[in-house]
């Protein structure tokens, strides 16, 4: 007589997988309660998950969840240590107290007014398209649905726009930048 096929859904199955899945993240953490908590993760989206009943292969799906997990915990580690690193620059670097140098204020404010002189001379729809991707933040394809252009356009509009301000603005040759 043969033994019946283990049920891929059962208790003992998901403890078994539970065991494998652990094990797989901790080889691929550097901290245990993290792969700990991931583990966890997998089994509540698990739970969560509507269609369980048509998963013919449990385990693999576990494990497809464990990666994507996985995945988006390195992603949140490279995010943190690039905000951590971008912090730590920014701390060392001096900062110039405006009330001190006063020269450091007018000089940015000068450039400020010829930023401002530079934007008037674009056309209005590239001017428009540049605010709008540079300091709105928008994309091109949200910007071609606002102003009613293709995103095709909307690319020329940016390029020539910012070709412009890099022209007017770059200094002209044998002036010194101020440090």
């Amino acid at each position: 007589m043969s033994r019946p096929k283990p049920d891929p859904l059962s208790a003992d199955a998901f403890r078994g997988f539970y065991a494998d899945i652990l094990h797989f993240l901790r080889k691929r953490t550097d901290n245990a309660s993290d792969a700990a908590d991931m583990t966890q993760d997998v089994f509540t989206q698990w739970l969560d998950y509507r269609d369980r009943a048509k998963v013919e292969q449990p385990r693999a799906f576990l494990f497809q969840m464990a990666r994507n997990l996985l995945r988006d915990h390195w992603r949140k580690q490279k995010v943190r240590h690039t905000v951590h690193q971008d912090q730590a620059e920014k701390d060392a670097e001096p900062v110039a107290d405006e009330q001190n140098d006063p020269m450091a204020a007018a000089q940015r404010q000068q450039r400020l007014e010829q930023l401002k002189e530079v934007l008037a001379e674009l056309s209005p729809r590239r001017r428009e398209a540049l605010m709008l991707h540079r300091f709105e933040g928008l994309s091109q394809a949200q910007i071609a649905a606002r102003m009613g252009i293709s995103t095709s356009m909307v690319e020329k509009h940016i390029a020539f726009a910012l070709l412009h301000c890099k022209r007017r603005l770059q200094p002209e040759p044998g002036m010194e930048q101020p440090a």
